[in-house]
């Protein structure tokens, strides 16, 4: 039955790492066997490891895990942590009787989030990232998780999200980590600009605003460069190739457009890999593409809803509110 999870899709599986203290993490996402991968970015500030290698005109064309993390450029450690685990365990590009894991990764600035970073000579990210790997499963816990732990809105805590739908006989699932320079919500309400694409209320059930005003559209974000990022892994059992795997990820932004205002800014590092683990045939390689990447756009938005939807707030001195303390469930 499926649960509304990336790891919907089979074959995926998720594990999460935080440090409470640190008020951050790293969230790792392993493929049973290597997925076709590639990724698209918008926001003017990323933080990214390797997607060069996602290129559809570069050579290896797989990905062994893709990682999430917080800890802005030394989260970037973390991919090498979850690249340990894997050769630990046989996993990864053979180059004679060597096995190099290939695992991509993107970060968010979560640095001044009221957590403890003075962590001396070597940051902790390497054995989050190792903790992370070790802790992968199908059960994905979402809110203030792994990577999503320190995350934040312009109002409200950020977090994990992860929501999935089917499409033609192919399962497509999304991970997110909120932590976006700009709303998920529309306004001061308790409305999320993507209510219109929610499932069996899974972020609440209050539906869209009834009347969106002009104060609601006005530029709000977190007044700070470099403190935002938005970061997203879509997974699908479809059999794409990498063209067909980035072409499913440039679809997919558009759902950081559907949920978050405003989205893809010069302050934003907003990412989206796409892997597709190959079971299951696309179909028509155009109209059954497309269809796929229209829902991978929804689900990602269903994602960023949730990730905030569930988020709880950092014990901190003049951290954000969580949605649900500022907005108690309906009924």
């Amino acid at each position: 039955m499926p649960r509304n999870l990336i790891t919907d899709v089979a074959g995926v599986r998720i594990g999460h790492a935080h440090d409470a203290k640190l008020a951050s993490g790293t969230t790792a996402i392993l493929f049973d066997a290597p997925a076709v991968a590639s990724v698209d970015v918008r926001g003017g500030g990323p933080g990214t490891r390797d997607t060069e290698l996602l290129d559809p005109g570069t050579t290896v064309d797989s990905v062994d895990a893709l990682v999430l993390s917080g800890g802005s450029a030394f989260g970037l450690d973390a991919m090498s942590g979850v690249q340990a685990f894997m050769r630990e365990h046989g996993r990864g590009f053979a180059i004679g009787s060597v096995r190099v894991p290939i695992v991509p990764g993107a970060i968010m600035f979560d640095l001044l989030n009221g957590g403890d970073k003075n962590w001396g000579k070597h940051s902790p990210y390497r054995e989050l990232g190792y903790a992370a790997g070790a802790n992968a499963g199908t059960d994905c816990a979402i809110g203030s998780v792994g990577a999503g732990l320190g995350a934040t809105t312009a109002n409200l805590q950020g977090g994990v999200g992860s929501a999935s739908a089917a499409v033609d006989g192919i399962t497509v699932g999304a991970i997110a980590v909120v932590n976006a320079v700009g709303v998920v919500t529309v306004g001061d309400g308790p409305h999320f600009w993507a209510s219109p694409l929610e499932q069996n209320a899974e972020f609440g059930g209050r539906g869209p605003a009834l009347l969106v005003k002009p104060a609601d559209l006005a530029f709000r974000t977190k007044g700070a460069a470099n403190m935002s990022t938005t970061i997203v892994v879509v997974a699908t059992d479809a059999a794409l190739n990498k063209m067909q795997a980035r072409r499913v990820a440039i679809m997919a932004q558009d759902g950081f457009a559907r949920a978050i205002y405003p989205v893809h800014t010069p302050l934003d590092g907003d990412t989206v890999f796409v892997a597709a683990t190959g079971a299951r045939p696309l179909g028509d390689p155009v109209f059954a593409l497309s269809r796929l990447g229209s829902v991978a756009a929804n689900v990602v938005a269903r994602a960023i809803a949730r990730g905030v939807y569930e988020a709880k707030a950092l014990p901190f001195p003049g951290a954000l509110p969580a949605y649900r303390d500022k907005f108690k469930p309906k009924g």
